[in-house]
């Protein structure tokens, strides 16, 4: 086995090569004879071919821009001033047959009296034939118009001149070739040697991205079939190193999926339990103004604000329960929108005045610094957001704290005018690990925060789709120890609307900033 290793292609290769040079030199003075007279016939077979190829385009020509008639008319009609012609064109005697083999021109001085007829035959079957007769070489070939037979060519040529030149390079062959064996076995050996250095390169480099290891470049550069597979490979090295990048990618992307599946997974098991605490808000003041009315039935203006406010938060209740339904059911917000131009600042106040009680419960104070101004959007998703902010506001936000309701017009992103609604507080702030993730449906900053407040983690990502559905945006401005400021940006309508302000929702003026 060791012994037959160390025989490798090289080895191989050059005991080849110089077994097949010295058959060479042992029959070189055997068949030098033969193997000069071959060569020489195949060079005028080539010759004789080119020359066919150009008689061929030329009797198609002379076909094509004739009169329209049959092959064997026309060779008959132009046979001798074609094969003129192609004796001119080719500097060699010509003469053309017909389908039939019947000679039909000649630019020789009489007609030839060589048999041809087997070589004809040939040539009817579509292929080429030569017949050698002493010094005289005959060729043969089809002439054709695309698929049709027009006829045959035949070529004159004689091999005196041939003869005459074998006889002298006989010796001269003879004497070089013991000369030419020995330098062509040093050469091959060379030669051989540098190909299997390349060949052992790009085994080196095919086992070296086998072992994980991809190349940075091609192994070996060659204008060759070697070279060509050097880039092959390191081509194939970057396609692998590309794809096994991108396994890990989605390996990587699988993995966080399944863990943001599981995550999602846990919160709608979490929303499930909380959604109850978010529905108790409206229904424990409806609770307390029942209550109130049963103590103090007889009080009108306290039997008007309960049958107010109760029905308010029913409404709310209403709604609540109907977007969750619909979130649940399609897992995506796909809420109908009817915007319309309404003036905010009334909006804005009637959303204050809807959570003043359950801050003031909370001790906490509300301040507004309302603007006149206007915005195209639908009033009650509007209000859903503002009322999700304030009461994110409140409930987030500490004992003695305040929630402060702002607008300004300002210009958007694109230069367009925007109606930006500010709710700032004084609370404990978002981590900012959670900072990015506050608009995701379900989730909920800490499991004991949701608890304490009854927050499901459906507010936020709500009020991000509906700001969308009107065409503005809703953002985390900011958010520390001394509380967070949420900015919720609204168009507004231009000449284009041509819409009147929503009835009863007229500007008015606005006082002074109160708490």
């Amino acid at each position: 086995m060791s012994r037959r290793a160390r025989i490798g292609l090289r080895g191989k290769l050059s005991l080849l090569l110089a077994l097949l040079l010295a058959a060479v030199v042992a029959a070189l003075s055997a068949q030098v004879l033969s193997g000069i007279r071959d060569d020489q016939r195949e060079r005028l077979e080539r010759t004789f071919a080119r020359q066919a190829e150009a008689a061929n385009l030329r009797v198609r020509e002379a076909y094509l821009t004739g009169a329209r008639v049959d092959a064997k008319p026309f060779m008959e009609k132009n046979g001798q001033r074609l094969a003129v012609d192609l004796g001119e064109l080719s500097g060699m005697p010509v003469t053309l047959y017909d389908t039939d083999g019947n000679p039909v021109g000649t630019s020789l001085p009489i007609r030839p009296r060589a048999d041809a007829r087997d070589a004809l035959a040939y040539t009817a079957q579509g292929m080429s034939a030569y017949v050698t007769e002493g010094d005289a070489l005959l060729y043969l070939a089809p002439l054709y118009n695309a698929d049709q037979l027009l006829g045959t060519v035949q070529f004159h040529a004689s091999l005196a001149e041939q003869n005459a030149f074998y006889g002298r390079i006989r010796d001269l062959f003879l004497y070089a070739g013991l000369a030419v064996a020995a330098g062509g076995f040093l050469v091959g050996y060379l030669y051989v040697r540098r190909q299997v250095g390349v060949i052992r390169r790009l085994n080196r480099a095919a086992q070296q991205i086998g072992h994980g290891e991809y190349l940075a470049a091609p192994p070996v550069k060659r204008r060759d079939e070697l070279g060509e597979l050097a880039d092959g490979i390191f081509d194939m090295s970057g396609s692998i190193s590309m794809s096994v990048t991108q396994l890990n990618e989605e390996k990587r992307k699988l993995v966080d999926a399944i863990a943001r599946l599981t995550e999602l997974e846990r919160q709608q098991k979490q929303f499930i339990g909380n959604i109850s605490h978010e529905l108790k808000t409206p229904l424990t003041s409806i609770r307390a103004y029942a209550e109130l009315l049963e103590m103090y039935g007889d009080d009108p203006e306290l039997l008007a604000k309960a049958r107010m406010r109760i029905g308010l938060e029913a409404s709310r209740l209403y709604e609540l329960v109907e977007k969750a339904l619909q979130l649940s059911a399609m897992d995506v917000y796909d809420f109908e929108t009817r915007a319309r131009r309404i003036a905010l600042a009334p909006l804005l106040r009637e959303a204050a005045d809807r959570i003043r009680v359950k801050a003031e419960t909370a001790d906490i104070s509300l301040e507004l610094r309302l603007q006149d101004g206007e915005i195209w959007a639908d009033p009650d998703n509007v209000m859903h957001i503002v009322l999700n902010l304030l009461d994110n506001a409140v409930k987030y936000n500490a004992a003695g704290g305040s929630v402060r309701l702002s607008n300004r017009p300002v210009a958007g992103a694109d230069g367009a005018p925007r109606m930006l609604v500010e709710v700032a507080d004084t609370g404990r702030g978002i981590p900012p690990e959670s900072q990015a993730r506050i608009f995701d449906p379900f989730y909920t900053v800490s499991g004991d925060r949701s608890r304490a407040t009854g927050g499901t983690g459906l507010g936020l990502s709500l009020v991000r789709s509906l700001a969308d559905k009107q065409g503005g945006s809703v953002r985390l401005a900011e958010s520390g120890p001394h509380g967070s400021r949420f900015e919720l940006e609204l168009p507004v309508p231009g000449p284009e609307t041509g819409q009147e302000l929503e009835p009863g929702a007229a500007p008015e003026p606005e006082p002074e900033p109160t708490p």
